[in-house]
């Protein structure tokens, strides 16, 4: 009984740090980390040495720092200014809950181009500069969906080799 609810923890945290890489107020890599935990509290540590802890923990630190990179870049990449860079991370965070649907992809957009208008910049170029918020941020939700099967694959793969 014990070991099924170590399973389902295990299993909705991998689901919730999933389900971050498109919804970014879930915790993402973090509960994917906090699933290795899980296991080793209801299970073992055993099976993890210092080299999966030392890959995993790289992993997240790439996650972190590329996420907020790879969207600031899309926004640079068209022009766009440290004030689009702001608020197009700002229009990320809180974009879902304004607008549920579309949220996720139009509030990085409006806060890119909402800042680049600030600026001074033409309305045509501030679309470009929102268009570019969006192509970060799908760059970064790939980046993000690639790296973090690879930390459930890795965990997977160091379970079945080493218990």
């Amino acid at each position: 009984m014990l070991a099924t609810v170590g399973w389902i923890l295990i299993v909705l945290l991998f689901a919730v740090g999933m389900a971050g890489t498109v919804y970014p107020i879930l915790p993402g890599a973090i509960a994917i980390f906090f699933a290795f935990l899980v296991y080793g509290w209801f299970f073992s540590f055993d099976p993890f040495g210092v080299w999966f802890w030392i890959i995993q923990i790289l992993i997240v630190v790439v996650l972190f720092v590329a996420d907020y990179v790879v969207s600031a870049w899309g926004v640079k990449k068209f022009g766009g200014s440290k004030l689009s860079t702001t608020l197009s991370t700002i229009g990320v965070i809180i974009g879902p809950f304004v607008i549920p649907a579309f949220g996720l992809v139009l509030g990085p957009f409006i806060g890119a181009f909402i800042g680049e208008l600030i600026g001074g910049s033409s309305p045509s170029k501030a679309s470009k500069v929102g268009f570019g918020s969006v192509v970060g941020l799908f760059t970064s939700t790939v980046m993000k969906i690639i790296l973090q099967i690879v930390m459930i694959v890795l965990f997977i793969i160091w379970v079945v080799r080493f218990a």
